[in-house]
């Protein structure tokens, strides 16, 4: 399992993939429901940044295969 100071680092890498080699999918990441916290102070553990790095790499995964030519 990662630290979060893994996961973050993890996040912010393949955050930074998205916005300069996607950024048409950049956009998008506002609307990510893991963004949107369901209580005023979230706690972000590592189950919770765990949840959201996997959300932006299954976006990313999904996006590749819809909508790049192979």
């Amino acid at each position: 399992m990662k630290t979060k100071k893994e996961l973050l680092e993890a996040i912010t890498r393949l955050t930074f993939k998205i916005e300069s080699q996607y950024p048409e999918l950049y956009r998008f990441l506002d609307e990510s429901p893991e963004t949107i916290p369901a209580e005023a102070h979230p706690h972000m553990d590592i189950e919770a940044l765990s949840t959201y790095w996997n959300g932006l790499r299954r976006m990313l995964l999904e996006y590749k295969k819809t909508h790049l030519q192979p």
